[in-house]
């Protein structure tokens, strides 16, 4: 799999033409026997091309380059672009008007000189951690792909397209789970920052408490790289700092983050924390009995559920066909609770922040499996509603922890080559981004 940073490297020394390396996206985006059509939504050809020659032809008249400059990137159908109608994977969207600027994190990956390739595919309004969407194709997941399994969600098109090879760079949005679920099914790294890191601003909301803007990369430091564009940080391309593995304190989660894994999961997580453990990180266990509380707390939908019905309420009066069934039943929720359940929600989860500080203390970072399961079958969830429910709870489940404490977290695969992925989730305390992604850094070396 291109890296992110070794290509940009080979762009700015003029060993790589910016229109070659469009081309080869392009070409892959376009092989009818990959998942080009069921990973992009639209693509920008001839803007993709025009913009890879004008780089080309910057670096030909020795001016100076911009970091990112030639780098393919893809953009999730939630987000704005000037020119092009913001569909969040939706039917119901199909007639606003096309939006006349590109959404913070968008416009400024293009600045540092981003070249976005066009709009991938998502679960319809980010509500699901499955992946499947039934007005525009799923992408299969890439292990195994004849048996097609599902890619996860909600940035389902993201992730694939870095998997394969058509953007070096995803981005996506991530509100319980959207980048790292992907990320661990498809076997690549997805980010999710603190949330106030990246403005969430011209992007269509799923809850305003929780939604994030999130990246997808082949590498920790790709992903590093990206993401300190899309917060407006300065970036070059250095080999990021690392920390050292052997004076980490990694508390690993246990209980609730560990129920209902699979073999292939349970496998990779026991051979992750042994391979850590003799490569010099302590690791301790970090019980953290609170999170038991959590299905209680979000019994009645938690804060996407009310949250999207106040968005979507005109829409769904006006045109509720237009939805997927299952999505339209989650945005319904919403109107079971009361102002006083969402006080209560606010109130529990400001506990729950406040107990994970106490339950961080001492650790760099706390390390859990990103989702329990390996990817099913796209077919079995589609004949199966009451296998499509319970798989997309058991997928949410760890992730959510995270955006209910407005952590920052990482998931870089942990399987062995052949096999089918894993995610290994590390997460860090609000506001330690970058310390996150030096610890991260560390354990994918030694994992690799």
């Amino acid at each position: 799999m291109k890296t992110l940073l070794h290509t940009a490297r080979a762009l700015a020394d003029g060993s790589l033409r910016a229109r070659d390396l469009i081309e080869d996206s392009l070409a892959r985006i376009a092989d009818p026997q990959g998942e080009g059509a069921r990973t992009f939504m639209s693509v920008d050809t001839g803007r993709a091309r025009a913009q890879a020659d004008r780089v080309d032809a910057c670096r030909n008249s020795g001016r100076a380059e911009l970091s990112l400059a030639g780098i393919p990137v893809s953009v999730k159908d939630l987000f704005d672009q000037a020119g092009h109608v913001t569909k969040a994977g939706s039917r119901v969207l199909e007639d606003a008007p096309a939006a006349t600027a590109d959404a913070p994190a968008i416009a400024r990956l293009t600045d540092a000189g981003a070249i976005a390739l066009g709009r991938t595919v998502m679960t319809e309004f980010a509500f699901s951690g499955v992946g499947i969407n039934p007005h525009y194709g799923t992408p299969a997941n890439p292990y195994a792909r004849a048996e097609r399994r599902i890619p996860g969600g909600s940035s389902s098109g993201a992730a694939v397209s870095v998997s394969d090879g058509m953007a070096l760079l995803g981005v996506g949005s991530d509100t319980g789970g959207s980048c790292r679920i992907p990320a661990a099914l498809c076997g690549v790294v997805g980010v999710k920052p603190t949330q106030a890191l990246i403005p969430r601003t011209s992007t269509v909301p799923l809850s305003t408490t929780l939604d994030t803007v999130g990246a997808f990369a082949a590498s920790v430091a790709c992903a590093r790289l990206g993401t300190r564009a899309m917060a407006g940080q300065d970036i070059d391309l250095a080999d990021p700092p690392v920390a050292d593995l052997h004076r980490l304190r990694l508390g690993v989660l246990t209980d609730y983050v560990l129920g209902g894994m699979d073999a292939d999961v349970s496998a990779a997580w026991e051979r992750t924390l042994s391979r850590l453990s003799a490569r010099g990180a302590d690791l301790r266990p970090c019980p953290f009995p609170e999170l038991n509380t959590l299905p209680q707390l979000n019994a009645r939908g938690g804060f996407p559920a009310p949250e999207s019905l106040t968005w979507h309420r005109a829409l769904v009066e006006r045109m509720p066909e237009r939805y997927d069934p299952f999505v339209l039943k989650r945005i319904l929720r919403g109107g079971e609770q009361s102002a006083v359940d969402y006080i209560d929600l606010l109130a529990g989860r400001a506990r729950l922040m406040a107990t994970a500080v106490a339950r961080m203390a001492g650790f760099d970072a706390l390390l859990m499996p990103t989702v329990p399961i390996v990817a099913p079958t796209i077919a079995a969830l589609e004949a199966d509603e009451d296998r499509y429910v319970a798989t997309n709870l058991l997928l949410l489940r760890n992730p959510t922890v995270v955006n209910i404490l407005d952590l920052c977290a990482i998931s870089l695969p942990c399987h062995l080559a052949g096999t089918a992925p894993v995610g290994l989730s590390v997460i860090g305390a609000k506001g330690g981004d970058e310390d996150l992604f030096a610890v991260a850094g560390a354990i994918e070396t030694a994992l690799r």
